[in-house]
């Protein structure tokens, strides 16, 4: 997992409340054990026709939002299913951040053990990012996790909670056996001494 560092992008918005695991991946993508080519069916159902063509209508098939780092989600997102594979292929489709006003509980910890950052931010301010957006589609948000802030486009900036333990392996590209490995010399010492 790459480090995660502080970013500037647009937004696609999915106003859409109670977004569950099985549209964001449907059940029949889930047989994969590679990431790779996974975002190819993020929202397969709502992003394609049967005949695999694009769906004019859908968000994510419209420019700008079909290049943006961020996705603005309504409340509820990621419920369902525990399926790590619902993060996979939001990062794999480019998507570094989710807003919403609150995640599944599973959904967001699968995010965080896979390089996706959620965050949730209050009703007015989720209300107030959709406005903006839909106001210019290219207005550009920054993420810093760092920091805990998401900075809109006027420079107002929200901090946003994130456990302390989530935040580390985070900011040094690391997963909770990569952060044990870390620890090594330690582990070592104390045997040692034991």
């Amino acid at each position: 997992m790459d480090k995660y560092t502080a970013f500037q992008s647009h937004a696609a918005p999915l106003a859409v409340e109670n977004v569950d695991t099985d549209q964001i991946i449907p059940a029949r993508f889930l047989k994969v054990t590679d990431k790779v080519g996974i975002g190819n069916h993020l929202f397969q159902d709502w992003r394609y026709n049967d005949d695999g063509s694009p769906k004019a209508e859908f968000i994510l098939n419209q420019t700008p939002a079909n290049t943006a780092q961020i996705l603005v989600a309504g409340n509820n997102f990621g419920c369902g299913s525990s399926r790590e594979h619902a993060p996979w292929a939001l990062r794999g489709f480019g998507f570094r951040a989710v807003i919403s006003s609150s995640f599944a509980d599973i959904f967001q910890n699968n995010s965080l053990k896979n390089g996706l950052l959620p965050i949730v931010v209050g009703d007015a301010d989720l209300k107030r990012i959709f406005a903006i957006i839909a106001d210019n589609p290219n207005a550009q948000f920054s993420v810093d996790l760092a920091a805990q802030t998401l900075t809109l486009p006027d420079g107002t900036a929200l901090t946003f909670p994130i456990a302390a333990f989530s935040k580390h392996c985070l900011l040094n590209g690391v997963d909770e056996l990569g952060y044990i490995l870390q620890q090594e010399s330690a582990i070592r010492e104390y045997e040692t001494a034991a």
